[in-house]
């Protein structure tokens, strides 16, 4: 699903996330990660706490859903780190421009 380009100050954007795996292994489990470098803002899945910048969180499933909410009136810039329990990592970038 697409994620919108902009975003205003207390606005909340879904990001829909799917895992695509390449074999089907038994145990694996999936970790979050994210680091916001522009901007600020809260990112957290479903209706958990928000997550902690650089703190690794087990994922449930391997659909989900995140939602960040905008806390600035600028630019914002964050990457989402996706592992698994075998040390295979993807990076997701997002940026959102103020539609202040």
């Amino acid at each position: 699903m697409p994620v919108p380009k902009d975003v205003t100050n207390g606005q909340t954007v879904e990001i829909r996330i799917t895992i695509q795996r390449t074999g089907n292994y038994s145990n694996t489990q999936y970790f979050l990660r994210y680091f916001q470098f522009d901007g600020q803002g809260t990112l957290r899945y479903y209706d958990e706490p928000p997550y902690l910048p650089n703190d690794l969180y087990q994922l449930p499933t391997e659909q989900f859903r995140l939602y960040y909410t905008s806390t600035s009136a600028v630019s914002q810039s964050f990457d989402v780190w996706i592992s698994d329990s075998f040390g295979n990592e993807k990076q997701i970038s997002f940026q959102f421009n103020n539609a202040d």
